[in-house]
């Protein structure tokens, strides 16, 4: 009978309007959720796929010994596909010239993912094909075809084979930027290595064995595969493989959580304000219900199941209206994109519903159990009291699930405990703040006209309601600035990490005797370089502690790192990109000192701590240095980084070449032939195809996050409505009174914008506030991004928010002052 009545009870609720607020902010809060979650989620999957393409497989399996056929064989029967790749240097001949190169040698199914980049011979242009060279051929890239006059067509020999070369190699996807791989590429078929006699005992290989298929065949595979790696072999896959890729997929992920979990704050303060009018507005109906000998348990059971059905329609609804959305934005961003979605999973379902009943119950319980306890005194004295504890307790248990939901849906622990602790400082902030306003403001008042006295007076008579409107406000405000000029910002710093003019180019093994030569020769090019001095070491000893890949036993990288060599430079200046995050960057007096500043990545992964002294070898001669600073470095920039930094005068007298990047526009490139003319033994490496990827892949997801943020904006719109309705209820037996009384309509008018004006200024600049140090922190925090505060921002929102409270409050008070005064004094508060 309940559920039945319930039912019914909803269709007339919803019908008369007392519901449409609450089950709006409901449906928003779901189809902005799922909306979302299935666009991110696609977005998510595809970005995978764009850097899977770069891999060249989903995953790839490294070894510097040849793989186990139980490899291959286990692949096979979990149906994946498989390809190979051997690389190795090696001398190749042409025309009597002799060059080191790469060789790479591939079988017939590589790449599995992504296309390789070709000029055939006879062709201009460049263009995409999914197969590597054919048997008997092979590919040379630009820089070696360049280096040994050849061109396409012509032939080159490869140990003891002669073989054509059929097309100049302008891309290949899983390359990516390796410095350890100097030397230009010649790709050539893995059937034709037997025929160059170069695989010998102590060859330098890399074996790579390509996998791709299913998703979760690849995930079984991979488990049974990790219980298979032995000593020299390594999984990679999107999450590991390419360190700039990895970097973008992360703080997309973030963005893309940022987007959901704000969507999800301002959708709790709408449907708690919502249900703290419905409430409101019930009890009244409630008491009479209990006069008519209605029990407690069965009021609090009609509307708690009531509540139950509206969620179910509410989570219905909202995950259509998600999904219809996504499909709508798949088809504007199609073109933008430029990238092939998947289908979305089941997940962002799940969130919609858990979205629902977590809103709905965390934040309407507690109003209903008021409804429930209303006493029936209440039909003659319209109070209601305070809150008992366990009304206070249920509330404390919503905003935990929410605090819970939030951690959930930004996908990131971090980000998500960021945003938790942000908004609950700023709602306990903002509530103070405002009380203490509100009672100085409200001081104010003498001497002022009728306006201006009543609209302070009524803040005054109603400052915990006012407070609470200027809390609602203030975080829908602030969820809305973050949302628009904080996440604008947080993107074009993203963006500008990756600016158009990125270094392209890079040239190492650079003499000391030719670094002005070669800076005088690039300048005359329009290029201003920085030349920086590299210097070989090994390190030996951690703390006193000798080190080598056994005391690393459960860390891969950490071994590979042990065993080779570092890069170390010296510099006074801090390089643009690297931030100090422990000690302090070394100081003018500090000159000739034996100090280190670390990068801190490596710094953790090897468990070096400030203060430690590091013992690294350098041509033979050991050199002690003091970590005095760890330091985070943008690796995303293409600049030259390196772990390792000293204060000049303390490892200038060990041997040292010199590294360089810089941005060359295309219309120079020929430029660059002539320099390797005037300095042959220097490496160019041409990066421009990464960095252009890149570029391209930020944009893609820039471009999709600003559209994502949509759904977010409208959530933040329902809140700001949900808290003029509340003033509007609070007003109408005070206005109606005051009408009675004689006061004028234009003096009315004039206080209630007074008092909106108020309202709304102060949870601007609060809002302000609150996205600039959150904004602040999360970009730091979570995207390892350095915000400039906006000042301008307080004094802009400030101003907006009184216009935008009383362009939005002045219409529902209009309606307001048509009602005729009677018919509110009978209805009552």
């Amino acid at each position: 009978m309940i559920a039945a009545f319930s039912w019914r009870l909803l269709g007339r609720e919803l019908r008369s309007g007392e519901l449409r607020l609450l089950f709006a902010a409901l449906v928003v809060a779901v189809a902005a959720v799922t909306a979302v979650g299935f666009f991110g989620d696609r977005v998510r999957q595809g970005l995978k796929r764009e850097a899977q393409q770069m891999m060249g497989g989903d995953l790839l399996v490294t070894s510097d010994h040849p793989l186990p056929e139980s490899y291959r064989e286990e692949a096979r029967r979990h149906r994946l596909r498989i390809a190979e790749t051997l690389v190795f240097p090696s001398m190749v001949m042409a025309g009597g010239q002799a060059q080191l190169a790469d060789i790479k040698a591939v079988s017939g199914s590589y790449p599995l993912r992504g296309s390789l980049g070709r000029i055939l011979h006879g062709e201009e242009t460049s263009r995409e094909t999914g197969r590597g060279p054919e048997a008997g051929t092979v590919w040379l890239d630009e820089r070696l075809a360049s280096a040994l006059g050849v061109r396409a067509g012509e032939t080159l020999g490869v140990g003891g084979a002669m073989l054509p070369v059929a097309a100049i190699l302008t891309r290949e996807p899983d390359r990516g930027v390796n410095f350890f791989s100097l030397a230009p590429r010649l790709m050539m078929h893995l059937e034709d290595i037997g025929a160059t006699g170069l695989i010998q005992f102590g060859a330098r290989i890399r074996y790579t064995l390509m996998l791709a298929g299913d998703e979760r065949d690849v995930a079984a595979y991979r488990k049974w595969l990790d219980r298979q790696l032995a000593r020299g072999e390594r999984v990679e896959d999107a999450g590991n493989a390419r360190p700039e890729i990895r970097s973008i997929l992360d703080r997309s992920e973030r963005f893309l959580g940022l987007a959901t979990l704000l969507t999800v704050i301002l959708s709790a303060v709408a449907v708690a304000l919502a249900a703290r009018r419905y409430m409101q507005r019930h009890l009244d109906a409630c008491a009479v219900m209990r006069c008519l000998g209605m029990t407690q348990a069965r009021l609090l059971g009609l509307h708690a199941t009531l509540f139950l059905w509206l969620s179910l329609l509410a989570g219905l609804l909202g995950c259509a209206l998600g999904f219809a959305a996504h499909f709508m934005l798949i088809k504007w961003l199609r073109d933008v994109l430029a990238i092939d979605l998947p289908f979305a999973g089941w997940l962002p379902l799940a969130a919609g519903f858990g979205v629902s009943a977590v809103l709905l119950f965390g934040f309407a319980f507690p109003p209903l159990l008021q409804l429930a306890r209303v006493p029936t005194l209440r039909v003659l004295r319209r109070e209601l009291g305070a809150p008992q504890a366990s009304l206070l307790g249920g509330y404390l248990f919503g905003l935990l699930l929410l605090a819970g939901l939030i951690v959930w849906v930004a996908g990131n622990l971090r980000l998500g405990l960021l945003a938790v602790a942000g908004f609950a400082g700023a709602l306990a902030a903002f509530w103070a703040i405002a009380r203490l306003l509100i009672a100085v403001v409200s001081r104010g008042r003498g001497g002022a006209g009728f306006g201006w006295r009543q609209g302070l007076a009524s803040l005054s008579r109603h400052a915990p309601s006012a407070a609470i409107q200027v809390v609602a406000l203030s975080i829908g405000l602030m969820a809305m600035l973050l949302l628009t000029v904080i996440r604008g910002d947080l993107l074009a710093t993203w963006q500008g990490s990756m600016p158009a003019d990125a270094p392209n180019r890079f040239i190492i093994n650079i003499q000391p005797e030719q670094r002005e030569a070669l800076a005088s020769e690039l300048r005359k090019q329009g290029i201003e370089a920085d030349l920086l001095p590299m210097v070989r070491a090994r390190l030996v000893r951690i703390g006193g502690q000798t080190v080598s890949p056994a005391s690393y036993p459960e860390d891969e990288r950490a071994q590979r790192l042990i065993e080779r060599e570092f890069n170390l430079s010296w510099r006074s200046d801090l390089p643009d990109g690297n931030r100090v995050v422990a000690g302090q960057w070394f100081g003018s007096d500090e000159s000739g000192q034996a100090l280190a500043s670390v990068e801190e990545g490596l710094a953790k992964t090897l468990g070096i701590r400030m203060g430690d002294e590091l013992a690294f070898v350098v041509a033979g001669v050991e050199k002690t240095l003091r970590v005095s600073s760890l330091r985070k470095l943008s690796w995303d920039s293409m600049r030259v980084n390196f772990f390792v930094l000293a204060p000049p005068g303390v490892i200038e007298d060990a041997p040292a070449s010199y590294i360089t990047s810089f941005h060359l526009p295309s219309e120079s490139a020929a430029a660059m032939a002539d320099l390797v003319k005037n300095f042959p033994n220097l490496t160019l490496i041409d990066v421009d195809a990464v960095v252009r990827q890149l570029q391209s892949v930020i944009g893609q997801v820039a471009r999709a996050i600003q559209f994502v943020f949509v759904f977010a904006l409208l959530a933040g719109g329902i809140v700001l409505y949900s808290a003029m309705l509340t003033a509007f209820d609070e007003r109408r037996y005070e206005l109606a009174v005051m009408r009675a009384l004689g006061a004028q309509r234009q003096q009315l008018v004039q206080a209630m914008r007074v008092e909106l004006a108020i309202v709304g200024g102060l949870a601007g600049l609060f809002a302000a506030a609150g996205a600039m140090v959150l904004g602040a922190v999360v970009s730091q925090q979570a995207f390892q991004l350095e915000l400039t505060p906006n000042l301008w921002l307080p004094f802009l929102s400030a101003a907006g928010g009184a216009l935008l409270t009383v362009a939005i409050g002045w219409q529902g008070f209009r309606r307001l002052l048509r009602a005729p005064p009677l018919l509110a004094l009978r209805n009552g508060t």
